[in-house]
């Protein structure tokens, strides 16, 4: 096959496919041709080009959360990797695979007054899983030895269980466009293996004793849909002594769970917080949204909190943790269900549960009357929802305000939820789109975020299963709604940003179907035709008008009424 001339760069990409990698989205330059050039030519290499930088590892990141296989960026030197930083983050925080491959110059010109070189050794710093240094310098048996080896024990840290970013930096000399007729590389790799998840002799006595508690809860932040792992907590909520709190960014869905935890919070009267407050909690997963849930457990006073998973095992989100086991949820769950437990008297769970029902009925209720807003248009998207959609949640207010309603049973839902950045939430829903063709993506998302992120629309790929919803309330309503920013006179100009932009142009910029809804009247007609697939075979963009001066006090009315209800 034909391939790049350097050496490094055919062993370096062999290894990428031996490891899983089928896809590389590129960012254009010239340091970075030898990978360029070898990506093109390689039979198992699928490559993607995508201008700007930080959308292009969004993007590959949105590629990455769907295919559950690692996919690689690679760019330039200098500026250029540094705009994969936010990307990079976010994959840290989320777990996805990341293979970030960064063009440098050669390390002699390094602070030298070159264009396009920085300091690019370890620029992610403790952000990547593992890091390798390469040259294109030199290449015997040694060097090939050296470069395989490093490679392997790399990929085995972020490729493995606790999985995440890999940063592979490889300083280039000129010339840089040669290529060559080759033999396939034969590659020699490391595999890491790890045995089977058992529960020893201690922590079959360390469960026994917190199975005997009363009052247990289950509390699952963000992870992508596992319908294994649904069916294994469906078998553990057999035990009414324990209730399940999951958001929607869980994927778990059952009608013993609580899926809106604030709105269930707000029901409970301060003389009845004891009653509601649980001995044991046993989390899994990632972010949890809910910033009220975090304050009432970090307030109570635990006997226990168990940590499950391979990744983060010391994070301590309820300042409670005691025990941490490193294994992937589904085997403990298989595990902890074979043992023979005996159910203490407790109906938690159920207590949890008709309070839920009820919330339920009055926030519903409410949303159903209420003023045209934020809280109403997030309400209507999800009554206009299509079945086996994939819904991409921007963040700041758009995902709390999703939180407020169950989900619906056969929908996926995505956020970009690791650092909870606003950055690339539009990107990574079209590189969702991209890798799952067949199945309808519709990103809601807020102005701000949408117009931050809108060169997630300047690529050649954007495909007519994208659906974007546009909530426009005219800033940053989130800044309303918190405690403090929305008295402060600086809420205006620097926490919200005030606006009077809208999507129109951008939408025509790139060739995006726009329409706009500016009442709740509008809605139903709109949404017909916004999901119907037309002979323009192009993404549609909707963009909803809210009221600024109006958005939060309906919502904080939502909270009143179901307040109100149970006093």
């Amino acid at each position: 096959m034909i391939s790049s001339d350097k050496k490094v760069v055919q062993l370096l990409l062999e290894l990428c496919v031996s490891k899983g990698v089928r896809k590389v989205v590129f960012s254009p330059g010239s340091r970075n041709a030898p990978l360029a050039i070898a990506a093109d030519y390689h039979p198992e290499i699928e490559t993607f080009v995508i201008h700007d930088e930080r959308s292009a590892a969004f993007f590959a990141l949105g590629l990455s959360q769907q295919l559950n296989e690692p996919v690689a960026i690679c760019c330039t030197s200098g500026s250029a990797p540094a705009n994969y930083y936010p990307a990079v983050v976010e994959a840290y925080y989320q777990q996805i695979p990341l293979i970030v491959l960064s063009a440098d110059r050669p390390e002699e010109w390094i602070d030298q007054g070159d264009g396009q070189t920085i300091r690019q050794r370890g620029m992610f710093g403790q952000h990547a899983r593992a890091f390798v240094q390469l040259s294109d310098k030199g290449m015997d048996e040694n060097d090939e030895w050296f470069v395989q080896r490093e490679l392997s024990a790399a990929f085995a840290e972020g490729l493995d269980s606790w999985k995440g970013p890999v940063h592979i930096n490889v300083a280039f000399s000129e010339p840089l466009y040669n290529s060559i007729e080759i033999d396939r590389p034969k590659i020699k790799r490391l595999n890491l293996f790890k045995g089977k998840f058992e529960l020893d002799s201690h922590l079959i006595d360390e469960w026994y004793k917190a199975m005997k508690c009363e009052k247990k809860m289950v509390i699952i932040g963000q992870l992508p849909p596992s319908p294994r792992f649904n069916a294994a907590l469906e078998e553990l909520s057999k035990d009414p002594s324990i209730v399940f709190l999951v958001e929607n960014t869980a994927n778990v869905k059952g009608q013993l769970f609580v899926h809106s935890i604030d709105r269930m919070l707000a029901t409970i009267k301060p003389e009845e917080i004891d009653e509601f407050r649980p001995d044991v909690v046993i989390s899994f997963g990632g972010a949890i949204v809910s910033k009220r849930i975090k304050t009432f457990l970090r307030e109570s006073n635990l006997k226990s909190h168990w940590r499950i998973g391979v990744g983060f095992p010391f994070m301590d989100t309820f300042q409670q943790l005691t025990h941490s086991v490193l294994a992937n949820p589904e085997d403990f769950l298989h595990a902890v269900n074979q043992l023979s437990v005996d159910r203490v008297n407790s109906n938690f769970a159920g207590c949890w549960k008709k309070r839920d029902f009820l919330a339920q009925e009055v926030g519903d209720a409410f949303a159903e009357t209420c003023d045209f807003s934020d809280l109403k248009a997030i309400k209507r998207v999800l009554d206009f929802l299509p079945e086996l959609s994939h819904l991409h949640m921007s963040n700041s207010s758009i995902v709390r305000y999703f939180q407020l309603f169950d989900p619906i049973h056969s929908v996926t839902f995505w956020s970009n939820r690791g650092t909870s950045g606003i950055d690339g939430s539009s990107s990574t829903a079209v590189g969702a789109a991209v890798a799952n063709p067949n199945q309808l993506h519709v990103l809601v998302t807020g102005d701000v975020s949408f117009f931050y992120d809108s060169n997630a629309l300047w690529n050649a790929y954007l495909p007519s299963n994208l659906r974007i919803i546009l909530v426009n309330n005219g800033g940053g309503g989130i800044f309303r709604i918190i405690d403090g920013a929305s008295s402060s006179p600086q809420t205006s100009t620097y926490f919200e940003a005030q606006h009077q932009q809208s999507a129109e142009y951008i939408a025509k910029t790139f060739d995006i179907d726009y329409s706009s809804i500016h009442s709740e009247d509008e809605f139903e007609n709109s949404m017909k035709v916004f999901y119907q697939i037309d002979a323009t075979n192009r993404p549609k963009l909707i963009e909803v008008f809210t009221p600024r001066d109006q958005n939060h006090l309906v919502l904080k009315e939502f909270f009143n009424v179901v307040s109100e209800r149970f006093q």
